[in-house]
C-alpha cells in the first residue's frame, strides 16, 4: 500500500474532538496484524496514557460507522483503540520494527499536515463539533416527527377508511330512495 499523504489523512476521525486513528487502521499501514499490535499496546500500557490512546464506546465506534459506510469497518469482536498523534508515534515503538517507524513518522507528517489545514478553517473546530453534535440531535428530531407523522397517519387513514364506509352506505340509501320504481315505505 503506497502511503500517502491523503490516504494517511483519510483514515484520520476526530473522535471526543481529537485526530485519532483506529488500530486496524494502524495496524494495516504498519503491516501487522490487528490483534498483534493490540497485544503489543496491552504489554505496554504504561506508554499508553489516556490522551496517546483510548478504546471507542460502542456509541462512538457506531457513529464512526454509519458516517462511512458499514462495510468499510467489516465484524469487529472488540471495540478498537483509538491513538493521537503521541500514541502512533509510542504503538511503532513497541512494534520495533522498521516498518513501523518509517510509518509512524509518515502519519506524524499527515497529523501535522491536517492541523495546519484544521487551523485555516474560517470556523474554530470545537464550533465545528458543536455543529455536528447540533447536527446529529437535528436528525434524530426528525427521525421521531416523521415517526409521528406515521403514527397519525396510520390513525388518520383509519378515520378515513370509517367515513368511505359510512359515505358508501349512505349513497346506497340514497340511490335506493331516489329510484321512482321502489316502493317508498313512509
Amino acid at each position: 500500500m503506497e502511503l500517502s499523504i491523503s490516504v494517511i489523512q483519510s483514515k484520520i476521525y476526530v473522535v471526543r474532538g481529537v485526530k485519532v486513528m483506529l488500530d486496524s487502521d494502524l495496524a494495516e499501514m504498519y503491516e501487522t496484524e490487528t490483534g498483534n499490535l493490540k497485544r503489543q499496546v496491552r504489554r505496554n500500557m504504561d506508554r499508553f496514557p489516556d490522551d496517546f490512546m483510548f478504546v471507542l464506546t460502542r456509541e462512538e465506534f457506531n457513529d464512526l460507522r454509519r458516517q462511512f459506510g458499514d462495510s468499510r469497518w467489516g465484524g469487529t469482536r472488540y471495540l478498537p483503540y483509538a491513538f493521537t498523534v503521541h500514541g502512533v508515534v509510542m504503538s511503532s515503538n513497541v512494534l520495533l520494527s522498521k516498518k513501523a517507524i518509517d510509518t509512524s513518522i509518515k502519519i506524524v507528517r499527515a497529523f501535522n499536515a491536517m492541523s495546519d489545514v484544521l487551523q485555516n478553517l474560517p470556523l474554530p473546530v470545537d464550533d465545528i463539533v458543536e455543529l455536528y453534535g447540533e447536527l446529529k440531535q437535528l436528525k434524530q428530531y426528525i427521525e421521531e416527527v416523521f415517526a409521528d407523522q406515521n403514527d397519525i397517519n396510520e390513525d388518520t387513514r383509519m378515520e378515513l377508511e370509517l367515513i368511505n364506509r359510512t359515505l358508501a352506505d349512505l349513497q346506497s340509501k340514497t340511490k335506493w330512495l331516489d329510484n321512482p320504481n321502489k316502493p317508498h315505505l313512509n
